[in-house]
């Protein structure tokens, strides 16, 4: 019995042996397989080239530098690196050692077996007498990539933006950004990037156990080279840009359709600086301007429109039906309500004011009054349907929506009730309200076609249609408007026609937004004689031309100006001048 036992233990234990001999030699064939071939066969990424930038007439605002970038074998000893280091130095003796060491440090690990990057560009030029005898070092590796350039530096810089090193949160969420390294942080740049910095390209590489390539097994290109042309005119944005020299603001140049030839938000700031890193120095130069020219005032500037608001104010009077263009209120400078006086801008009075002369003239009564039969509610509801407190849909990033207050925005926001006093101050854009200067070109480009565009800077890329916001019985109470928007800038008592001197037949409207208050912080850093200045209101003009055909909205923010007509009209009227000069306005000459 006992020899039987063992006989069967025997037999067993081979059974068992046999079985998994039989498992690793046949049955686990294919897993093998398959692990060996994923040991041979390498995959590779092709970055893709990014996209560059161009104006209206083809002419480059963000080009690509061709150049080199170094790269250094991964897990070396620290007496390799040290010496592979060095020979890079040189070289390069401009470069920096330790530098070096510290990039390679940050990316080496046993996980990487990717050549690490320790210089991301060197210019074509500059590598060229070096390349030879680099590339003969066994350890390094020289592979060819771009750097991004701003021909014209500061020129239109916060619509264009720049592209700087991809951070760990956008790595994260863009697999091209983490691969070529950079990525669009403002501007057009942000705005567009996925276009612009295309789609990565593979090879799968048949490789031996050293790494060494055999074979090229699957290639596929990346997409790039999107470049993306613009309605930009750098021709009118120069002109623009010397008009501001010394002066602070923001200037739209934009077709009725949406179009826009030229806008800028001044001071600005050399693009260039942001591409291989802002030293400290020159980034506190920037943040402690007090004209802030970090800021992109075209869309994240919020301003009291001032006067330039009375049109959507007025249309919202005649929608109502409470009052008609013939309404007339007596101007004597001011009007009570409870202990507390609203002047006028004119505290000699305008008479009596029907909507047309409350307009040309800007008469504050005028709004005061009437807004207090239509209410604020009433008002709020026209002018956010002409696009205020909204976003514009403009192709740049982060647009601010602004502030056009009601009863209910300020129970929500300030858990208060509304004042009737805030009602007259709102009517003549002051109080609460606060708008974009890109709000104010689209809402100009609506008084004067009926439409409300879609602003845009792309010219390849999207769609931007107009719309119809206005119902029928309000754009037949536009053409009143316009009269009046007419005399404001060619009629004797006109605040803007002794300021106008174009040849082209404009109509527009006046602003001047008062600055309520200055951030303590800024105070500080101001000097006393300048406070008075920055305590100057803000000067709008914004306008349509020619008048019986509008083609092109023109609106000029003059930051600490004054008054709208004299600090505005004179840049306005020297902008349409050009429009004339450069061919977009014919029969003016």
């Amino acid at each position: 019995m006992r020899f039987k036992f063992i006989i069967a233990l025997f037999v067993t234990v081979w059974l068992l042996l046999l079985s998994k001999v039989y498992y690793l030699t046949i049955k686990s064939n294919d897993y093998y397989e398959a692990l060996a071939k994923q040991n041979m066969i390498k995959t590779e990424r092709i970055l893709p080239t990014r996209g560059e930038i161009y104006d209206c007439n083809g002419v480059p605002l963000a080009v690509n530098y061709v150049g080199f970038k170094i790269k250094v074998a991964p897990h070396l000893s620290k007496s390799q690196l040290s010496q592979v280091i060095q020979r890079i130095i040189d070289y390069f003796p401009e470069e920096n050692a330790t530098k070096l060491m510290r990039r390679y440090q940050r990316q080496n690990s046993y996980y990487n077996h990717d050549y690490i990057e320790v210089i991301p560009y060197v210019d074509y030029d500059q590598m060229l007498s070096r390349y030879t005898g680099l590339a003969m070092e066994e350890l390094v590796r020289i592979e060819p990539t771009f750097k991004r350039y701003y021909p014209y530096k500061e020129l239109a810089s916060h619509v264009i933006g720049y592209v700087a090193r991809t951070n760990a949160k956008e790595a994260a969420k863009d697999k091209v950004a983490k691969a070529v390294g950079i990525i669009g942080k403002s501007g057009l740049e942000r705005y567009y990037n996925r276009y612009l910095e295309g789609e990565l390209g593979y090879k799968k590489l048949k490789v031996t156990a050293y790494n060494q390539e055999i074979a090229v097994l699957e290639q596929k290109n990346p997409v790039q080279n999107r470049n993306l042309h613009l309605t930009l005119d750098v021709r009118l944005q120069k002109y623009i840009q010397e008009l501001f020299q010394g002066k602070a603001g923001v200037a739209i140049v934009m077709r009725t359709n949406g179009e826009i030839l030229a806008a800028g938000s001044f001071p600005e700031y050399d693009l260039n600086l942001f591409v291989n890193g802002i030293s400290r120095k020159q980034w506190q130069e920037i943040i402690n301007d007090l004209n802030h020219p970090f800021t992109n005032k075209l869309v994240n500037g919020l301003y009291p429109p001032g006067s330039t608001i009375k049109m959507g104010v007025a249309l919202s009077f005649l929608e109502a039906g409470l009052l008609t263009p013939m309404s007339a209120f007596y101007c004597n400078g001011a009007i009570q309500i409870g202990r507390r006086k609203f002047r006028c801008w004119s505290r000699y009075g305008h008479g009596e004011v029907r909507l047309r002369k409350a307009i040309r003239e800007s008469c504050d009564v005028y709004f005061y009054e009437g807004s207090l039969r239509v209410g604020i509610d009433r008002i709020a509801k026209m002018l956010r349907t002409m696009g205020f407190a909204k976003k514009s849909g403009v192709d740049l990033p982060n647009e601010f929506i602004g502030v056009i207050p009601d009863k209910e925005w300020k129970a929500k926001h300030y858990k208060m009730p509304w004042y009737i006093g805030e009602t007259v101050v709102s009517a003549i854009g002051q109080g609460y309200v606060l708008v974009t200067p890109m709000q104010i070109a689209n809402y100009t480009a609506l008084i004067a076609t009926g439409r409300l565009p879609t602003p845009h800077f792309a010219k390849n890329v999207g769609d931007f249609p107009s719309k119809d916001v206005l119902t029928l019985g309000q754009k037949r109470m536009l053409p009143a408007i316009r009269e009046a928007m007419y005399e404001v800038c060619n009629a004797p008592k006109g605040t803007a026609t002794y300021h106008i001197s174009t040849p082209v037949p404009i109509a527009g409207k006046t602003g001047t937004a008062q600055v309520v208050g200055i951030p303590q912080e800024e105070k500080e850093r101001m000097k006393e004689e300048d406070m008075a200045y920055f305590m100057r209101s803000h000067a709008w003009l914004t306008t349509y031309g020619p008048y019986q055909d509008p083609q092109f909205i023109v609106t000029v923010l003059v930051e600490h100006g004054g008054h709208g007509g004299s600090a505005a009209g004179p840049i306005v009227s020297k902008i349409y001048d050009k429009l004339i000069e450069l061919g977009y306005l014919k029969g003016y000459d």
